[in-house]
């Protein structure tokens, strides 16, 4: 097992025990935040029909649902840090239930964009933003494992809704379906009553405690020699660190200075114009080729299938000596080969050259899926992550929510999908590329930083001896 990032948490994770009760609290509150806007794309031919409005008009549903999920993210990281996990997902799971509930009367496309889209989005926020604190809490050397099974619930909920809402369609209209839907998102307050918080006094910390620099990297490697210092100088780290966790309760700002982090957030930003589109055309696309409602719904199925099993995989994989040190490059590949699938989507020609798609664009957005907060944790620290998150949630809504109708634009201008598919293949392996090259000069500077680090700690330490020599 590879060592894990040093985190300034005050406390050592279990690692176990409880955290996998509260794994599986985040399988259901993060697999109905990813899932459902994706579900729902299954009632928009016929939601489209309904109020007659173009592709998209109604790709601005899942748009405005998914940006509200990510806008709401800093509101989200403000009660995790003053309440706690549980009790803002029991309020989200409540706030989707309600908002499925009152779109099933609604009566025009923006009644539905405010239940559906804003009320449901933020419910959505409160599922997320807590889920994925909780595990940090609670894991250290298996974050990675315990984030990639965390994140499979995405696809096993994806995978069971999409079937479930074509037949509950046929059976009670979306009207009807959607009341359905809104008892369903209530297990979302089961799941976070699971979320328990952890037991920080389960084994403490010994006092010498890492500099934090700008990286895993330098967390590791200056874990070694900062048990060499004096007292007085780790009181003085420790005073320096109560100082800031005050700046630090809600939003760390500072992070905006973190070179890891902005890589992170520059390449994200372009990333989610293309990242979500293809998913939510995916069964719209089907259906334009003249495949009947089941065969387009059960192509999500596959994409999630496949999906449910890469997340784990990755997650495994990215545990690894081999891959953790350098976990960002496994990152960008994922990001790109998202890119090259879509680019070569439309070559795909029939039912079996669409199912041949979902299989290989489902690798690819697990791995994405799989190591996206990961990476994000890896960069910043487990003790930072809180406030991260929330600062990259806020600024990646515009993307989230102009993508969807950008790609839909595509479609009511050239009257085909194969541009859209360019469009998002573009928007991926752009980013991808731009990770490959901006970690590469992270990792070198970390190496330097963590070098010049050490020199300067034998300085320290040989100049202290000396002076305790002369004394």
């Amino acid at each position: 097992m590879p060592p894990a990032a040093v985190t300034n948490l005050g406390y050592t994770p279990p690692d176990g025990g409880w955290g996998w009760a509260v794994v599986v609290g985040a399988f259901i509150s993060i697999g109905f935040s990813y899932a459902f806007p994706k579900s729902i794309t299954v009632f928009f031919k016929e939601i489209q029909e309904y109020f007659s409005v173009s592709y998209s008009e109604i790709a601005w549903l899942s748009s405005v649902m998914l940006a509200s999920m990510y806008a709401g993210g800093p509101i989200s990281s403000i009660l995790v840090n003053r309440y706690g996990s549980r009790p803002v997902v029991m309020v989200g799971g409540l706030m989707v239930g309600a908002a499925m509930v009152l779109a099933s009367f609604g009566t025009t496309i923006i009644h539905l964009y405010l239940c559906v889209g804003v009320l449901g989005g933020f419910g959505l926020a409160f599922n997320l933003q807590p889920a994925l604190t909780i595990i940090g809490t609670y894991f250290q050397v298996k974050r990675p494992l315990a984030n990639g099974l965390a994140m499979t619930g995405s696809p096993v909920v994806l995978f069971t809704l999409a079937p479930l809402n074509q037949l509950l369609f046929d059976c009670f209209g979306w009207r009807g379906s959607f009341l359905i839907l809104g008892s369903i998102t209530l297990n979302c307050c089961v799941a976070g009553a699971l979320m328990r918080p952890v037991n920080k006094n389960i084994k403490p910390k010994p006092e010498t405690e890492p500099l934090e620099c700008n990286g895993t990297d330098a967390e590791k490697a200056a874990a070694a020699e900062t048990s060499k210092q004096p007292a007085s100088i780790m009181e003085e780290n420790q005073n320096e660190t109560k100082s800031l966790s005050c700046a630090r309760k809600f939003i760390d700002f500072s992070l905006f200075r973190h070179r890891g982090f902005m890589i992170y957030l520059i390449g994200n930003v372009v990333m989610f114009f293309g990242f979500f589109s293809p998913v939510v055309f995916l069964a719209p696309y089907a259906k334009h080729q003249g495949i009947d409602e089941y065969s387009a719904a059960f192509l999500l199925s596959i994409f999630a299938l496949v999906d449910m099993f890469v997340r784990p995989t990755t997650g495994l994989l990215g545990n690894t000596k081999w891959v953790r040190p350098r976990i960002q490059y496994f990152f960008s590949f994922a990001v790109s080969y998202n890119g090259i699938c879509h680019l070569l989507c439309p070559l795909a020609h029939g039912y079996a050259g669409l199912v041949a798609y979902a299989v290989f664009f489902g690798i690819g957005f697990g791995m994405v899926s799989a190591l996206l907060f990961e990476v994000l944790m890896d960069l910043v620290g487990a003790h930072r992550f809180s406030s991260a998150v929330g600062l990259v949630t806020i600024i990646e809504c515009a993307p989230v929510l102009l993508g969807p109708p950008i790609a839909g634009a595509l479609v009511d201008v050239f009257g085909e999908y194969k541009y859209m598919y360019y469009a998002s293949g573009v928007f991926m392996l752009v980013p991808g590329i731009f990770f490959f090259i901006m970690h590469y000069y992270n990792y070198k500077k970390l190496d330097e930083e963590r070098q010049r680090q050490s020199v300067a700690m034998e300085m320290r330490t040989s100049a202290l001896q000396d002076e305790d020599t002369i004394n």
